[in-house]
């Protein structure tokens, strides 16, 4: 029988041995959060100053976050007199089951690191993917955030985008910007393709390389269509294409120049005299 001294003997053992141990986990995941919030802040203006791409900051980021931050649960672990390998083998059935239970999350994840891998897009750029189109403003781990033009935020999983076809319209520095004119087939072609060479000899934003390009596209009964094509620096791209829309419309108008008018054929037939009804 253990009296009253051996029990408070044992309770003071414990306390001492396992106390003294929380105090230290305690201490070490005080020490070891603080540690990481400034190695975090650190990596992020070491990777500023290094000029590390803009769409990889947030990833690497977040993997050293996560990788820090299972480190210091396992020194607390450790420290708390917890045998690791049982720990490594929980850890890693667990990691199993999520696994099975995450495969999406998990395509998007390997999908997110091919796309910063890879690197089809940059923040920035203005991309079409997925039957959506907008201003990359985000890639995360596993999505990739876009701005549209009226303000929309779209989320793109990253798995389907990394294998879908992606149209980025921000890569080259310059692009072609095509013009169609519908006119009558009774004007004279020669004076339409002076006014719109008048046109773009008058807009410095045209660029003269690649040379531009009036060409007769399509000839119908009543109209024919000229084809521009025109090459402009990007950023000038929208502002061009509406400023010569509306500056040739104004062009063909002082010009008389006539627009097509589709025709229509109306027969008339008379009647003859109404036949009586059958039975009457």
């Amino acid at each position: 029988m253990l009296d009253i001294d051996s029990i408070r003997e044992m309770v003071v053992n414990f306390a001492v041995l396992y106390g003294m141990k929380l105090l230290v986990a305690l201490v070490i995941l005080v020490v070891g959060t603080w540690i990481i919030r400034r190695l975090n802040k650190l990596i992020q203006n070491l990777m500023v100053r290094k000029g590390v791409d803009e769409s990889l900051r947030p990833f690497l980021g977040s993997i050293l976050n996560v990788t820090l931050w299972v480190l210091l649960i396992v020194l607390v672990i450790a420290q708390l007199g917890v045998e690791m390998t049982s720990f490594i083998a929980v850890l890693g059935s667990a990691g199993l089951a999520i696994g099975l239970a995450l495969q999406g999350s998990l395509s998007n994840f390997a999908g997110g690191v091919l796309i910063l891998t890879i690197k089809p897009f940059r923040v920035g750029d203005y991309i079409e993917a997925q039957g959506q189109g907008g201003t990359v403003h985000l890639i995360n781990i596993f999505n990739t955030v876009l701005k549209t033009a009226d303000n929309k935020t779209i989320y793109l999983p990253n798995g389907p985008l990394a294998s879908t076809v992606v149209v980025n319209y921000s890569v080259e520095a310059t692009r072609r910007v095509e013009l169609l004119f519908t006119v009558s087939v009774h004007n004279d072609i020669g004076k339409v393709r002076s006014l719109i060479q008048e046109l773009i000899a008058q807009d410095e934003r045209v660029l003269q390389e690649p040379a531009p390009v009036i060409v007769v596209t399509n000839f119908a009964e009543h109209a024919i269509t000229i084809s521009t094509r025109i090459w402009c620096n990007r950023a000038d791209y929208w502002a061009l294409y509406w400023d010569m829309n509306e500056k040739a419309k104004a062009a063909f108008e002082q010009n008389n120049i006539a627009m097509p008018v589709p025709k229509r054929e109306v027969f008339s037939f008379e009647s003859g005299p109404s036949q009586p009804a059958v039975g009457a």
